[in-house]
């Protein structure tokens, strides 16, 4: 899933590729993904693209007054090319959600891969009208330690699943809350509201490294090679079976229904492995 990092890169990619030019036209291939009808795709058509930002890990694609704010779900990208084909997209057919043309023949498609179709677009007056932008907590590189403190003092949760909460801290995943705790020595299961005032310095200091050093390997990538930098600055996630970069000890796996986390048992929980929640209770 494409996090805060890969989502300024994106945005930071149109703003050098795509503002300034003018919307040819918008097409819909995949009808679930677009979750307004007013203002219609129609009325982009000659608005000129005048910037591109982030909101959490929600992308924003400003044209003037209208916004088109996407997110990426876990299995979306955006593809952008400097001479789009001429055919039209089929309704239904392929991975393309989306589709917007330039009006120098470039454009982007936003796509997405799988049977689970979570991509969202939204045409917009104001960004707060797209319901998970109007719900997101303070973006995650915008606390500093007291703020971070007293946001988690009162959450009585597991901090890996608070982490990933967007309505608490926006703009981390899967992949850098399993980095941030690695490089701040904690347990996935480790109780939020239970840490120690060390502990939140250490995990303040990581989030802000982690988040930082993904920013400086993204930023200026094109969207084509930002997937591949994303994996290749992992210490941890999507690593099990391999040592630990640190320790080398070897990286470890809690999978769930629908996610997995990753972890290395000498720097985040004492040497011992984490139970699985479906078989026994959790190690904190």
């Amino acid at each position: 899933m494409p996090e805060l990092p890969e989502v300024e890169a994106l945005a930071a990619y149109l703003r050098e590729r795509a503002v300034g030019r003018r919307v040819e036209r918008v097409d819909v291939s995949a009808i679930s993904a677009l979750k307004t009808f007013d203002p219609p795709l129609s009325a982009t058509r000659g608005l000129t693209i005048t910037g591109a930002g982030r909101h959490g890990k929600f992308l924003d694609i400003e044209l003037g007054d209208l916004h088109l704010v996407i997110h990426l779900a876990r299995a979306g990208w955006l593809h952008y090319r400097d001479a789009l084909p001429d055919t039209l997209l089929k309704p239904g057919s392929g991975p393309i959600a989306l589709r917007v043309r330039l009006d120098d023949g470039s454009g982007f498609d936003l796509t997405e891969a799988g049977t689970r179709k979570k991509l969202s677009a939204y045409l917009v007056t104001d960004v707060n009208q797209v319901p998970g932008i109007a719900r997101l907590g303070p973006d995650a590189l915008g606390l500093d330690l007291a703020g971070l403190t007293e946001l988690l003092r009162p959450l009585n949760s597991q901090i890996k699943g608070v982490l990933r909460d967007q309505q608490v801290l926006s703009g981390i995943g899967n992949a850098y809350s399993d980095e941030i705790l690695h490089v701040a020595r904690l347990s996935p299961y480790a109780r939020a509201d239970r840490l120690t005032p060390e502990q939140l310095e250490s995990l303040h200091s990581a989030i802000q490294q982690v988040l930082t050093e993904a920013l400086e390997r993204s930023v200026g990538q094109k969207a084509a090679t930002l997937k591949s930098e994303k994996r290749a600055g992992l210490r941890v996630h999507g690593r099990t079976g391999q040592p630990c970069p640190v320790c080398g000890d070897t990286v470890r796996e809690v999978s769930f229904a629908d996610s997995s986390l990753q972890y290395c048992p000498t720097c985040q929980t004492g040497g011992k492995p984490l139970a699985d929640r479906r078989l026994s209770k959790l190690l904190r």
